[in-house]
């Protein structure tokens, strides 16, 4: 679906708000469809970066289409009374429910076909030579059965363009992340790699982000991490195992590709739904 104008629009609710902008929940006119409007603030030149980071979000939604993904389809400007736009507007799919940092734990077969639909989601990406580069909970939106999608682009990096500023949430960031401004395909896992040990246990692996004066080490982070089966016994040996190797401080023991993750999950899915007296009930 191709949209030109974002046009007018009526606001149902509000979604969320920052410093520097608000995600409105609105009906457009036009269509008559419901969507996710995020409006950035741009009052002075130094908000212009918000500028940016928009245009980049958009940028990035159209090398994207996959079911997992949010779609974002318009980007606009409004102008100010001086010589540069007063705001910056973004029209996104909207998606019903909430993100996965405020659901409880999913019975765990449902939990491994989500995680699976999301490790398909960023091997998609990949393969379009985009990293997400913060991915975690708060950026995945749960509806109900195994329906998700992945949002925010704001951060994510098109492979051979240069890194301006390379930002993320501490305790999902790789170390390579954190220690040398690295991202790639392996941060990527390892984000998400941090994001499945946080889905599973309800808990946060350690942070690479240096607390005072205490940088983390391979050794005290080893230390550290409460093996994913110790914080829950009913995580399957397999996903504790990939949640591990997704972990692991080396990038280069990690696995090499998304895709490989996402197989590894294809598999355990159809096996834990395989054990179910009914697996319509994933769905519900």
């Amino acid at each position: 679906m191709t949209i030109d104008k974002i046009g007018k629009f009526t606001v149902l609710n509000t979604l969320g708000s920052g410093a520097h902008s608000s995600i409105l929940h609105v009906r457009r006119a036009a269509d008559d469809r419901e969507y996710a409007l995020k409006l950035v603030n741009i009052d002075d030149k130094d908000d212009l970066k918000y500028l940016e980071q928009a245009k980049h979000e958009f940028r990035v939604g159209q090398m994207l289409n996959h079911p997992n993904l949010a779609k974002v389809y318009a980007f606009e400007t409004e102008s100010g009374w001086f010589s540069g736009p007063k705001k910056a507007k973004l029209l996104i799919e909207y998606v019903p429910g909430r993100t996965m940092d405020k659901i409880p734990l999913l019975r765990m077969a449902k939990l491994i076909r989500v995680l699976e639909r999301i490790a398909d989601a960023l091997t998609h990406m990949h393969k379009q030579g985009v990293f997400h580069a913060d991915m975690k909970p708060n950026n995945l939106i749960y509806e109900r059965g195994t329906r998700v999608k992945v949002i925010d682009y704001g951060l994510a990096w098109i492979k051979g363009e240069p890194k301006d500023r390379v930002q993320g949430t501490p305790e999902y960031m790789a170390p390579e992340t954190v220690e040398h401004k690295m991202v790639n395909e392996r941060t990527d896992i390892y984000n998400f790699g941090a994001t499945m040990y946080r889905l599973c246990t309800l808990q946060l692996p350690p942070s690479w982000a240096p607390v005072g004066d205490l940088p983390m080490t391979s050794t005290v982070f080893k230390e550290q991490l409460k093996p994913v089966k110790e914080a829950n016994p009913m995580v399957p040996d397999g996903l504790a195992e990939l949640i591990h190797q997704c972990l692991k401080v080396n990038a280069n023991k990690r696995p090499d590709r998304m895709s490989v993750v996402q197989g590894v999950l294809d598999q355990l899915a159809d096996e834990a739904a395989a054990k179910l007296d009914d697996p319509g009930v994933l769905e519900e």
